[in-house]
């Protein structure tokens, strides 16, 4: 199938977000616009939703690598399922 070029400008902001959302989605630009383009054609309509889990969000990323140097360093407190619930009574 032949291609074609298409250019179009946006803000650099923007463009410097796209990146990083297509990255983390594990797709590049031109296959992000891609797949609007051939959404669009096949049900003649706009838009549609590509999203990423918020579960890994930069903020929960680096919770978790915290959390796991944690574990790591032995920085934890083990209780039971019986010692925690005596916690909650006392309050």
């Amino acid at each position: 199938m032949a291609q074609t070029l298409i250019n179009f400008r946006i803000d650099e902001n923007t463009k410097k977000q796209l990146e990083e959302i297509c990255n983390e989605l594990g797709i590049t630009m031109s296959t992000a616009f891609n797949m609007f383009v051939k959404k669009v054609i096949r049900e003649k309509r706009i838009p549609f939703e590509v999203s990423i889990d918020p579960f890994y969000s930069e903020a929960n990323i680096t919770a978790i690598n915290e959390s796991i140097k944690q574990l790591k360093e032995g920085k934890v407190i083990t209780k039971t399922i019986d010692e925690l619930e005596a916690m909650a009574d006392d309050k």
